[in-house]
């Protein structure tokens, strides 16, 4: 968003969910170009997270009015009517942060469900109060079940967000569709399962350099192109490399499948064959943005020892400290570079990363804080742990070896 010159506030945050004052600039379908935001929701009215414990945890009736009436007063039901004059299904989710609630959080839920239901038909209209599957954890739609039921066109998921001081009452007004990014990642000709980056995580890259239409961007460890095929999605001119030749035809055959798939035929990609520790030698022009994941280490079969770990680590460190160099050369003054690197698990339990920042500073680079304190608004006391965040960590449970990422600026 700060990359699209879109003006917004952070008034709460949560590790559940995020509330933001934004801009008229702000329109919903940006999710499309977004990797980490599952739902965006836009909030109709606010209850104080006082009243909501009265109303669940003192089971207040009083409370419980005031829930009920906020949601009644609220545009959510209008929204309801308008978008689906017949009979229709709607759904409500509940995210929720506080561990006191945690025992009520499907109580909330019913209620809500209930309270709606009942309103609409007061005003004549049959409805449906969606369901979960039993076992599920917490009282909240999947994005999948949201987008097969059509709730975004009929306005009929409701977000319940519980925050520390205030909870939020919201329409789902968009949601991250994964069937896309299935499309370009298991769709596309040409696949590379074990090593590729998944494509959600290489849009969030892509963002991360401040990538906008007209940018030149380079991924110099382009393997089948994955990170290229986003940064071209978002309207950048995109220069790829890679040392294996079987990689560049890969790529190349990859980012003709997507152009003619988006219909964006005249986007401009290239894909050379080359040594990215001699960047220099191929490419003769600056560079806006660079996102890329170089050799991440062997395949491992098991959890490796602490000992094993750092030497894939000590391995690798000289390919990463020369890329640094080239990356710099090359990079226009202001562009940014986003850059994984192997966080190995170990049977310690204590997992072992690359110190690349000591080795990035050193060349000329600063470390970029994506949560810097002006992003908040005057209320808002962030973590010091986010505030203090450089890098941040993409590994499933299954994986030994995950992907560490960091975002410099020249």
């Amino acid at each position: 968003m700060q990359a699209r010159n879109c003006v917004f506030e952070v008034s709460d945050v949560t590790k559940a969910f995020f509330t933001a004052s934004i801009d008229e600039s702000f329109s919903p379908s940006i999710i499309a170009d977004l990797g980490g935001i599952i739902k965006i929701g836009r909030v109709a009215t606010n209850i104080s997270t006082q009243t909501v414990e009265e109303a669940f945890l003192q089971s207040s009736k009083q409370a419980q009015t005031q829930v009920r009436m906020s949601l009644s007063s609220s545009a959510i039901e209008d929204e309801m009517l308008v978008s689906s004059p017949r009979k229709s299904v709607f759904g409500v989710s509940v995210y929720n942060v506080e561990r006191s609630l945690f025992s009520v959080s499907k109580t909330m839920q019913r209620f809500l469900g209930n309270s709606l239901k009942h309103d609409l038909a007061a005003h004549g209209k049959k409805s449906g109060f969606m369901g979960f599957p039993r076992g599920r954890r917490e009282p909240q739609l999947t994005h999948v079940e949201v987008l097969k039921k059509d709730l975004v066109e009929r306005k009929a998921e409701v977000l319940f967000c519980v925050g520390r001081r205030r909870t939020s009452l919201s329409t789902t007004v968009a949601v991250h569709n994964p069937f896309e990014f299935q499309k370009r990642d298991i769709g596309r000709p040409v696949q590379r399962k074990i090593f590729a980056i998944p494509p959600r995580l290489a849009r969030i890259m892509v963002n991360q350099t401040f990538c906008t239409p007209g940018k030149s961007f380079l991924d110099p460890f382009c393997g089948v192109g994955t990170i290229l095929q986003e940064a071209l999605l978002a309207g950048a001119r995109v220069i790829g490399v890679d040392l294996n030749p079987w990689c560049v035809n890969a790529a190349r055959e990859n980012l003709e499948w997507l152009k003619r798939i988006y219909g964006v035929e005249r986007a401009e990609c290239t894909v050379l064959q080359g040594d990215s520790r001699r960047l220099t030698k191929k490419i003769q022009h600056e560079i806006d943005c660079i996102a890329t994941e170089p050799d991440l280490g062997p395949a491992l079969r098991h959890i490796p020892t602490t000992s094993y770990a750092i030497r894939i680590i000590e391995q690798h460190k000289s390919l990463y400290h020369d890329f640094l160099e080239e990356a710099y050369r090359i990079l226009k003054k202001g562009g940014r570079l986003a850059l994984v690197t192997p966080y190995i698990k170990t049977r310690s339990g204590e997992p072992v990363g690359m110190r690349i920042e000591e080795k990035a500073m050193s060349v000329g680079f600063r470390r970029v804080y994506p949560f810097q304190h002006c992003v908040f608004g005057p209320d808002i006391v962030p973590h010091e742990n986010l505030i203090e965040m450089s890098s941040f960590v993409d590994m499933g449970k299954r994986h030994k070896i995950g992907r560490e990422i960091h975002v410099f600026q020249k």
